[in-house]
């Protein structure tokens, strides 16, 4: 047997939903009785998330690989099971994030290498064995999704630093953001029918487009301070009552302010689209199935609540002193 068929004979082992079934009895998944088997580097590391999550969803929908088929595999989530499988964007986004983090805080913060090394294989390893213990997901799609985000990762995080300043700077970075991001979410949505894939596409690219131009705007009016560069790397500060105080306050009020600008915008955004777009408004989830209203309604609805992370919270922070 030639080194190809061997290659390809794995794939396969990999993908079979009985090797999924088998580690989900290891875990003690069985069939239910009841029922058959059926801050700055915050911003850049936004945009490597941003990055990775789009091209994940737009793989998927151009592989169109199904699901492991039930049964033998238990589905313990069924709400995202619409969506294709092929690679595994929670292993994509469980690889990225800590990778990212590591990358973007050591050598601006001080804290021993080892922090990083622990973090990056538990989180990564968490979050690809948890899509194989909930049916979602194959062996194959967790590895293949995996490899995809180091993939991406090397050959885009040399450009965070160039892509995240010139969203800060330059003059007409918000319009180039918000259509660059509108013209990737219409692509998205031509790949395939609908799916909920369609929905988080267009969430992450409005949350991106959000965070990117409320980054913008907080550079604009002097709210974000990059620390020069004699003072790094920054000392964590030690944990008093006044700072776990300080920290509890800005958490609350952060949520409560962000929650309240996406209910506005939730309530505005998919009767307007209905009513532009001449489509029945009485079932919202059946309307929300239109690229017409989805698209809008996610983008607009997502891309002011990164605005608001990232410029309105701040600004608020600021003017009552907790900042």
């Amino acid at each position: 047997m030639s080194l190809g068929q061997r290659l390809a004979l794995l794939a396969s082992r990999l993908q079979e939903p009985q090797r999924v079934a088998s580690f989900q009895r290891l875990c003690g998944v069985e069939v239910p009785l009841s029922s058959p088997a059926a801050d700055e580097d915050a911003e850049t590391e936004v945009i490597i998330w941003v990055l990775v999550m789009y091209l994940g969803q737009c793989t998927k929908d151009i592989i169109r690989w199904p699901r492991p088929a039930s049964p033998p595999v238990i589905k313990l989530e069924v709400f995202y099971n619409s969506e294709y499988s092929m690679p595994s964007t929670h292993a994509m986004s469980g690889t990225a994030i800590p990778i990212a983090m590591f990358l973007l805080t050591y050598g601006r913060w001080q804290y021993p290498l080892i922090y990083g090394l622990i973090l990056i294989p538990c989180w990564s390893s968490l979050v690809c064995l948890s899509r194989i213990y909930m049916g979602m997901h194959s062996i194959l799609d967790v590895i293949a999704g995996f490899l995809y985000t180091i993939l991406i990762l090397i050959i885009f995080y040399p450009l965070v630093d160039l892509i995240d300043n010139f969203n800060q700077t330059y003059k007409y970075a918000p319009l180039i953001i918000i259509g660059l991001h509108l013209i990737l979410g219409i692509f998205s949505f031509t790949l395939d029918t609908w799916s909920t894939s369609r929905g988080d596409t267009a969430e992450i690219l409005g949350s991106g487009a959000g965070i990117a131009c409320g980054s913008h705007a907080a550079y604009t009016l002097g709210l974000s301070l990059e620390p020069s560069l004699h003072m790094l790397p920054l000392a964590i500060p030690p944990l008093t009552v006044t700072l776990f105080g300080k920290a509890i306050l800005r958490i609350v009020l952060g949520m409560l302010l962000v929650l309240f600008v996406r209910d506005i915008m939730k309530k505005i955004t998919i009767p307007l689209a209905c009513k532009l777009s001449s489509i029945p408004c009485h079932d919202i989830r059946q309307a929300r199935q239109h690229m017409e209203v989805e698209l809008p309604y996610r983008y607009i609805t997502y891309g002011m609540v990164g605005f608001s992370i990232t410029f309105l919270v701040p600004y608020v922070f600021s003017f009552i002193g907790i900042s």
